[in-house]
């Protein structure tokens, strides 16, 4: 299939899902810096030569939504809870955003640590810091990122208890389904500004569409 679409002159790429994003990039002729720190594409372009060119707009349509929605990223300290797939892909895009600091919490301190050595050898960012979940209170933190599965079923506990969070921390989520999870409501509740993980999708989709040159 890819071999055809390569041969076609007005085929300019496609978006992907799952479970096509991690064989998909390992066909890629080059990736882009958040690709490769994912191991991921949701979108893939041809070249006039034929050449296919992927990367993960996740963490862009992150950073668009957010700033869209009137939160500015530059400068600012940001807790990013998690080291996964979807996690990776938004450290480098905040990368680009310029941010003075991140945090990078994990349960697995070792997974928080390899992301923050390969944001540095990918980017050159180096105002990482890594340190397991269970000892971060998000007390320095200007915004904190849920970049885990957690708030996906009812029951799941909380990526982070509040209490220490200044009121003036915006708490930010990916999680699209339920729209509001239980997390985002506390924070509503205590007072906090919150930043919904619907957004993270709306906001890849131009750019994705002129990653591929369909806008």
């Amino acid at each position: 299939v890819i071999d055809g679409l390569r041969a076609m002159p007005n085929f300019g790429g496609l978006a992907v899902t799952i479970p096509h994003k991690m064989p998909l990039a390992d066909l890629c002729d080059t990736l882009g810096t958040a690709a490769q720190l994912t191991g991921a594409v949701n979108a893939v372009r041809f070249d006039a030569d034929g050449l296919m060119h992927g990367d993960n707009f996740d963490g862009a349509g992150f950073v668009a939504g957010c700033i869209g929605n009137g939160y500015q990223l530059a400068g600012r300290t940001i807790l990013l809870i998690g080291a996964g797939g979807a996690a990776r892909a938004i450290a480098a895009a905040l990368t680009e955003a310029k941010i003075g600091k991140l945090i990078i919490a994990n349960r697995s301190v070792e997974k928080a640590e390899n992301l923050a050595r390969l944001l540095g050898e990918k980017t050159g960012f180096t105002a990482v810091v890594a340190m397991p979940l269970a000892d971060c209170n998000g007390v320095d933190a200007d915004m904190i990122i849920n970049g885990t599965s957690l708030g996906l079923k009812p029951d799941d506990d909380l990526p982070l208890a509040l209490d220490a969070v200044r009121s003036e921390t915006v708490i930010a989520d990916i999680i699209m389904v339920p729209a509001e999870t239980r997390w985002l409501a506390a924070a509503k509740m205590a007072g906090h500004k919150v930043h919904y993980g619907r957004h993270m999708l709306d906001y890849q989709i131009d750019l994705i569409g002129k990653f591929i040159g369909a806008l």
